[in-house]
Formats: C-alpha cells, structure tokens, sequence
C-alpha cells in the first residue's frame, strides 16, 4: 500500500469523525475506566459501546464488522483490546 492510498482513508470528515470516535472510545475504556468503574459490565461501559456503535454505525453506514466489535466489546477481557479502533480500520479499508 502506498502512503498515498493511506491519505485517501482519511479524505472524507465522515471517516475522520468515525476514526476519532473510535480511538477515543478505546482509549477510555483501556486507560481510564478500569481505575474508576469496578466490574467489567459497568453501566458505564455498555452505555460507551452502543452509544459508539450507533455513532459508527451513523458515520460510516451499517457495517456486519461492528456487530462483533459490540459483542467483543462486553467480554470481560476483550474490551482492553481496541476492537472500536479495528472496526474502523476494516469498514475503512474495504471501502478505499
């Protein structure tokens, strides 16, 4: 991939919007949520997922990939892992 097809990813305010929702999606819940929120289905947390989900979902238009982002998102171990971020990253990359 050239470094001129990376650029195109970000060409759109819709995608730009969509990779920050979810970059700072997941970084809230890996960095700042386990110090504060005790339990791994907090209100909290569920709240942040279908809220980014719908906000994704609006941006970038229904994707199958956030519908497993949502479920892995509510397993206590995978939600340290930024699955928001990756999402984005797929919808985006097969729409270039």
């Amino acid at each position: 991939m050239r470094p001129s097809d990376v650029l195109q990813l970000f060409k759109s305010p819709e995608v730009r919007a969509a990779w920050l929702i979810a970059i700072a999606a997941d970084g809230i819940q890996i960095l700042i949520l386990p110090l504060f929120v005790v339990g791994a289905l907090s209100p909290v947390d569920v709240v942040i997922d279908l809220c980014v989900g719908l906000l994704l979902s609006r941006l970038l238009g229904w994707h199958w990939a956030f519908l497993p982002t949502v479920i892995a998102e509510l397993v206590p171990a995978l939600d340290l892992f930024p699955t928001w971020t990756l999402a984005v990253l797929f919808v985006t990359w097969q729409r270039r």
